[in-house]
């Protein structure tokens, strides 16, 4: 049995019309809401302008696997806070910034970045360390749905 904790997702980028249904199957998979303790989410929870920020409790190790996995394949942005599991494991922050691979972050209940000491030898100076929070602290952008170019045809 997994161990589970609270964790939310803030998830933005372009994303083509046609990937709709699978994106909201990946969300729904997950068991995720607009809102703690809320309604499953639906398409028409959408935001304009702005980034997506789902959420849920009792997600397994506190990761959302299949919809990172998805959010990773198409490029878009995420970032994601779990809680801490007593005896297990630290709150984290991972963050994916639509290329190379998700960066984690030590973070606390409240989703503040943490660090200890040996990061701060590790890093080695004061613009390093901020560096380090500001890759931390990620805008994502907003969600964008865009729609499907045709395709030109050759005649």
């Amino acid at each position: 049995m997994a161990d589970r904790v609270s964790a939310s997702i803030t998830i933005g980028g372009t994303l083509p019309a046609s990937q709709l249904p699978a994106f909201a199957e990946a969300i729904a998979n997950e068991g995720l809401s607009t809102e703690w303790d809320g309604e499953p989410f639906a398409l028409g929870d959408l935001p304009e302008g702005e980034p997506l920020a789902l959420m849920a409790h009792e997600v397994a190790w506190g990761r959302f696997e299949g919809l990172e996995a998805f959010c990773i394949a198409h490029g878009l942005f995420f970032a994601r806070w779990s809680g801490a599991y007593a005896c297990q494991w630290g709150a984290e922050r991972t963050v994916f910034t639509g290329s190379g691979e998700p960066q984690s972050y030590a973070a606390d209940e409240d989703d503040y970045i943490l660090m200890g000491r040996c990061t701060a030898e590790r890093l080695g100076s004061y613009a390093a360390i901020i560096a380090h929070f500001d890759a931390a602290d990620f805008a994502v952008p907003p969600l964008v749905i865009t729609p499907e170019r045709e395709e030109a045809s050759n005649g």
